[in-house]
């Protein structure tokens, strides 16, 4: 009987490779969440993945100085190659102009302020300042929140054209994230045409419970269009809520994104 050679199968392959960068992502997150260092062990426990799987793509990312290990300890910790690639990384245009907003905010407040753009329907975080009262990670940087349910991501939609909401449309399934989300599409247009009236978008626990967002969309001298948000406790929002939407506002005058 003539023997067949099997045939790689490509895509198989580059599904494996995708999913050792996911991986690899993930793990990179769980050492950035906890500047200390930790374990092999630890760092299963986090990602939820074997120890030898652990092990190997931890012997790829410490070969590239991606992580490194203290020699004490056996800790892993970020490596000098993240700090090489942050050294290069091309700021938003949005985001330079923006910082020193988002660093008054915080100062004056003392709450955790965010500013956030568009990436592949996702509010994504670019820059963020924590806030004196702590909050129980809402947001991280580079985290993608949904649109929909946050004020920075309602901030955002309200920037959109009629063609980019429908678009959106078609792709975005609305789901209950807590008991207070938006899940009808007819209301959340008439949230965003009250947002683009107003100029100011909130988030009612509907992302989590017992957390308040303010945001208002702002746009760049370059035309970058973006939010900032200011994250809060319900119970400070119920206090001091009005004081913080007429200070955000005036606080990014400048910026601040007109139909």
């Amino acid at each position: 009987m003539e023997m067949k050679a099997e045939v790689p199968d490509p895509g198989r392959k580059s599904g494996d490779k995708i999913q050792v960068l996911f991986r690899s992502y993930d793990i990179l997150m769980s050492i950035a969440n906890h500047p200390d260092g930790l374990s092999l062990r630890e760092i299963g426990h986090y990602v939820k993945l074997p120890r030898s799987t652990v092990r190997r793509i931890m012997d790829t990312l410490e070969e590239q100085n991606i992580v490194i290990t203290a020699p004490s300890t056996s800790r892993y910790r970020l490596g000098p190659t993240l700090a090489f690639f942050a050294a290069n990384i091309y700021p938003f245009d949005i985001g330079k102009i923006a910082r020193p907003m988002l660093m008054h905010l915080a100062s004056m407040t003392d709450e955790s302020v965010y500013l956030c753009v568009t990436t592949h329907g996702m509010a994504v975080v670019v820059d963020l300042i924590p806030g004196v009262n702590p909050l129980h990670s809402v947001a991280t940087m580079g985290s993608s929140l949904p649109l929909y349910a946050t004020a920075c991501g309602k901030a955002l939609m309200a920037t959109m054209s009629e063609k980019e909401l429908e678009d959106l449309r078609l792709q975005m399934k609305l789901v209950h994230l807590t008991k207070n989300t938006i899940t009808d599409w007819e209301k959340l247009l008439i949230e965003i045409e009250t947002i683009r009236t107003t100029g100011v978008a909130l988030d009612r626990e509907e992302y989590q419970t017992g957390i308040t967002g303010i945001a208002i969309p702002l746009k760049g001298p370059g035309g970058e269009l973006g939010a900032i948000s200011i994250i809060l406790h319900t119970e400070r929002y119920q206090v001091i809520g009005e004081h913080l939407v007429q200070f955000l506002l005036h606080g990014i005058q400048a910026l601040r994104w007109t139909r």
